[in-house]
């Protein structure tokens, strides 16, 4: 998207399209890629005025008084957790919220990040470290082939077991910890359809959770959120395995293959193109296996 799009597509952010102003309570869902689809989920209701705005990690210094002027808008500011001076700028939660009116609320959401139904997915972050070509997710195991490891390429059921429960558990906890709302019980009961990826959760839990935030806006109101009609964040699937789904004894059709921007890609033709990746860089094998060869071994991987 050309910047002048980009700006367009974030019209009232930018200034380019007046800010919403219904007399209905006026939100700003300020966060990761899950707050714009939260934002479009809470929309569905019909009954608050909201503003779309970029991604917390697209954000750059020029952005900040756009930022500052939402904020000043804002009636509700429905917020995940994000840590003071993000990328050297006063972008934390609590920096945020400190620059909304005095009489705006924050409703803190929490971030969706679990690894059940797809143990072999992981993140790698670090300053040395960019993300792979095609989808911005590692395979343990390819990670591993590229270091010269070796071992079974179908996990292990107990370890997806053991995966699944520890993955919820750390959520259970940083919503204790952050004081935000729950999705850690929608995710346990919406099964297969909990997540596209480790970090895209599906509507069952994006619905559920707008529903959660729009009664702590208005309690007792009787309001409601509806499905939209399509898949809030669809730009990645993941290839859902067989053997997972028996393993955690879940309901719901695997994947075989990815769906990327609306284009299906084999895992072959991901892999292909994440080991030529890793051949370019291998420090990327090295800080990935340094931070999640853990995971591999107790796959039964060795190198």
């Amino acid at each position: 998207m050309s910047d002048d799009g980009r700006r367009r597509h974030y019209g009232g952010f930018y200034g380019l399209d007046d800010l919403p102003g219904t007399g209905r309570p006026r939100l700003a869902v300020f966060g990761n890629c899950q707050a714009e689809a939260l934002r479009v989920a809470l929309d569905t209701a019909g009954v608050v005025d909201s503003v779309r705005m970029p991604p917390v990690h697209e954000l750059e210094e020029p952005d900040l008084p756009h930022l500052d002027r939402v904020l000043a808008w804002v009636d509700v500011l429905v917020a995940q957790a994000v840590g003071d001076d993000y990328r050297g700028m006063p972008l934390g939660t609590s920096q945020v919220a400190a620059r909304t009116g005095s009489q705006a609320r924050l409703v803190r959401a929490p971030n969706y990040f679990f690894t059940g139904l797809y143990p072999e997915q992981v993140l790698v972050r670090h300053p040395d470290v960019e993300d792979p070509p095609v989808v911005p997710y590692h395979d343990v195991r390819r990670l591993g082939l590229a270091a010269g490891w070796s071992g079974p390429w179908e996990p292990p059921a107990p370890l997806v077991r053991e995966v699944a429960d520890a993955s919820l558990a750390e959520l259970e906890r940083r919503e204790r910890d952050q004081g935000s709302l729950r999705i850690s019980d929608v995710v346990r009961a919406a099964g297969a359809d909990a997540g596209w990826t480790v970090d895209h959760p599906g509507n069952t839990v994006l619905l559920t959770l707008a529903q959660r935030v729009l009664d702590e806006v208005r309690p007792g109101s009787g309001d409601a959120v509806h499905d939209p009609g399509r898949t809030l964040l669809a730009s990645v699937a993941t290839p859902l395995r067989p053997g997972v789904l028996e393993a955690l004894d879940l309901p719901g059709e695997p994947r075989e293959g990815w769906l990327v921007d609306g284009r299906r890609l084999g895992d072959e033709e991901v892999g292909e193109a994440h080991l030529e990746f890793y051949a370019r860089n291998p420090r990327v094998v090295e800080v990935g296996l340094d931070k999640k060869g853990d995971l591999l071994r107790r796959w039964g991987w060795r190198g």
